[in-house]
């Protein structure tokens, strides 16, 4: 189907008029007819806000032109196993078991290859046949090459200590002592933050993966550290629950 279809088939189940959805969108009902006459598409934000409504992927609304593939274990990824921000957007880089609510779930290739060892086995394709397999493909997709990107697969352990140790001896008030650093997305954590002279920035890119976690105020309030860093930097924040009113602690070069 084409994307004109398609949004004409999802608004019409959904049992949206044209206005309707165009005020949910906040653009005109014009626009809305000439998206289902073929004249024009959504640009990308529009885009994003019918994924998030209609709960399909991106890929979904242009008519599916890719064949997607989790980039942390190769699972074919469609609508119902794609993995979503903490937003409730699509993540179409992951599947719902690899990446969920801004969270990756591995941080060890070596753990993903046993978990899929003990679940894909059969008696035509042992765990070592899986294994086997999982070693040759996984390194060829983008979280991997990111994740190694870090320090490599035999320094990432050192790196890590590394890092935690800087972290600590930041000793800031409030904040638990880490021992352990995990793959975080950058968008968890790409939070704005007002300047004192008044304009807003943000220091991560949302489609980057850094090193981080997440820890409870020692104080007991509402408040949340999030800890960012990379082989550049170290970023401390500190916000309530989903992200709200975000506060920046140290963001330090290295």
């Amino acid at each position: 189907m084409d994307t004109k279809d398609i949004i004409l088939s999802l608004r019409t189940k959904n049992g949206l008029s044209q206005d309707e959805l165009a005020e949910k969108l906040y653009v005109t009902r014009q626009a809305v007819s000439r998206w289902e006459n073929g004249d024009t598409v959504p640009n990308t934000e529009t885009l994003k806000l019918l994924s998030k409504l209609f709960d399909v992927s991106i890929n979904t609304l242009l008519g599916s032109p890719r064949q997607l593939i989790c980039q942390c274990c190769g699972m074919p990824l469609e609508d119902s196993n794609i993995g979503k921000e903490t937003d409730g957007c699509f993540n179409e880089e992951y599947c719902k078991w690899c990446y969920a609510e801004g969270r990756y779930t591995y941080g060890s290739m070596d753990d993903l290859i046993e978990f899929c060892a003990s679940h894909m086995a059969n008696e035509n394709f042992t765990p070592e046949n899986v294994r086997a397999y999982m070693r040759d493909m996984l390194p060829k997709l983008n979280y991997w090459k990111r994740y190694e990107a870090l320090g490599g697969k035999d320094r990432i352990d050192e790196f890590k200590s590394i890092l935690i140790g800087e972290i600590n001896s930041l000793q800031i008030e409030g904040m638990p002592k880490t021992d352990t650093l995990g793959p975080v997305s950058g968008s968890r954590f790409n939070f704005e933050y007002s300047l004192p002279c008044k304009s807003k920035v943000r220091f991560l890119d949302d489609g980057a993966v850094y090193l981080g976690t997440e820890l409870e105020c020692e104080f007991g309030t509402d408040r949340r550290f999030g800890v960012v860093a990379s082989a550049d930097f170290i970023l401390v924040c500190t916000y309530e629950e989903k992200g709200a009113y975000p506060e920046l602690v140290v963001y330090k070069k290295r």
